[in-house]
């Protein structure tokens, strides 16, 4: 495929994927419930060059805040979590090798192994964080199952409910900078409860390493 097929493959991509047309494919499939919503930003995270953005802000118009934002966080955690399961499992492949010789990945993966959860959460928590790549990267890495699913989680979680909370109500967003300040305080919380737990995982990790030793 030459660069002139790619560019109009990206251009029909960009014109079926508007807002206005994935809120018709909501209400034109919302007898299947919270499906459509929960597969779309799923199918984001195999396919990362579709609009997360646009997926999670139908998400909130058709479903509400809350509902929008739980099918959009359980949709992007479940796509992640299974990319990251595929590229561990088959890691050693010639295409992942491949990638994991390259020199930028490379100084990437180290950087995640060596600060684990704490990085992967403030990736995941930016809108526009290559997600696909940090998925890719943390599955070559030998950052554990657990620690990514943590990050996974809350990560997606912050960044989720701020487009969720932005596409739902973005003119009280700007009118109160209170709700700005409550996004940024949970944002820190969720930091500090995912550290907090991180660290109590590994303590108990080590233990059982511990006793399986004796």
């Amino acid at each position: 495929m030459d660069v002139e097929s790619l560019q109009q493959f990206w251009q029909s991509i960009q014109h079926y994927f508007t807002l206005e047309h994935v809120q018709e494919l909501m209400d034109e499939y919302r007898d299947l419930g919270p499906l459509p919503g929960i597969f779309l930003p799923m199918l984001e995270a195999i396919f990362p060059f579709l609009p997360l953005f646009i997926f999670v802000v139908a998400n909130a118009a058709a479903f509400g805040l809350w509902l929008g934002f739980l099918y959009s966080w359980i949709g992007a955690c479940l796509g992640a979590i299974l990319v990251f399961s595929i590229v561990r499992r088959l890691g050693q492949k010639r295409f992942f090798q491949f990638l994991s010789k390259n020199k930028q990945v490379r100084k990437l993966t180290i950087w995640v192994e060596r600060h684990g959860f704490g990085p992967l959460f403030l990736l995941l928590c930016f809108p526009f964080s290559p997600s696909a790549i940090i998925n890719v990267v943390a599955g070559l890495s030998r950052v554990s199952m657990y620690q990514f699913i943590l990050a996974v989680l809350t990560g997606k979680m912050v960044m989720i409910f701020i487009i969720s909370f932005i596409g739902y109500d973005l003119k009280s967003l700007i009118q109160q900078p209170i709700r700005s300040a409550i996004v940024a305080f949970i944002i820190l919380v969720l930091w500090y409860v995912g550290k907090r737990v991180e660290l109590y995982l590994n303590a108990r990790t080590k233990m059982n390493k511990g006793e399986e030793k004796r």
